[in-house]
């Protein structure tokens, strides 16, 4: 994922920032407890497709 991408690139429910998971599969907003996919290179920023971080994914920082 380039840097100055996610610098740009914010959560589209809260508008805060996101983290790149530790596999660079999906973007993560821990505000909203959600993880968009990374799909060949290019985030999916659907609500529709995110799925919900579970207990143990929150707790993790």
């Amino acid at each position: 994922m380039d840097t100055k991408l996610l610098d740009i690139l914010a959560c589209p429910l809260c508008k805060g920032p996101l983290k790149v998971a530790d596999d660079k599969s999906e973007l993560i907003c821990r505000v909203d407890a959600l993880a968009f996919p990374v799909r060949d290179g290019i985030p999916v920023m659907l609500e529709g497709e995110a799925r919900t971080l579970d207990v143990d994914e929150r707790l993790d920082k």
